[in-house]
């Protein structure tokens, strides 16, 4: 059972640090990519707020490595973002392997449990023999605690890793559309100035 309740905790733990963590409103502020815009239109844009910009968010984050190559042509900046926005997945997806890997393991660790149980079982009939039913059922009682425990852990550990997968997935386009829009954007400016 320690187990189980060790990796019931480090859930719960993984599942709160998440969803704080990845709360749109820090990871992809919606007045963000408006502000770049702005700085852009100004001519405001240096090297100053794009460094402000990769530390204000991971959008800000991908953002910044696109404008740095910007200069570089539209490739060079589809590249850098797309180098920026694994990075921004790979922060994004810490811990959901963990969340994953508890609820793949716990109704193992319940079973074992319970195998472990049915074995001290099969030591009291050995035993007393199979006279005393109270020993023999509080014995399987306790056996069969350690897998309800085990898909308690595991059931809910499957349901918030998928939900956690699911909305790094949704960040993940949003700020692929947003940053693709950066793009063609600058370039198409760019495209124009040459005419």
């Amino acid at each position: 059972m320690l187990p189980i309740l060790l990796s019931s905790v480090i859930a719960m733990a993984i599942i709160v640090e998440r969803y704080w963590t990845l709360r749109v409103s820090k990871v992809r502020p919606k007045d963000q990519l408006p502000q770049v815009w702005l700085w852009i239109k100004n001519h405001e844009l240096d090297s100053t707020k794009i460094k402000e910009l990769a530390q204000s968010s991971l959008f800000g984050f991908v953002l910044a490595a696109g404008l740095r190559t910007s200069k570089h042509g539209r490739e060079a900046m589809k590249d850098a973002i797309q180098e920026a926005g694994n990075h921004a997945a790979h922060e994004m997806e810490k811990f959901l392997s963990t969340l994953g890997t508890i609820a793949a393991i716990s109704p193992l660790m319940g079973l074992l449990g319970t195998v472990l149980g049915m074995v001290d079982v099969f030591s009291d009939i050995m035993l007393q023999g199979t006279g005393n039913t109270a020993v023999l059922a509080g014995g399987i009682s306790k056996a069969l605690i350690t897998t309800a425990a085990g898909l308690s852990v595991a059931i809910p550990a499957v349901a918030f890793h998928r939900s956690l997968t699911r909305k790094v997935d949704e960040l993940l386009v949003l700020m692929e559309q947003d940053s693709t829009k950066l793009v063609d954007a600058i370039h198409a400016d760019t495209a124009k100035d040459k005419k």
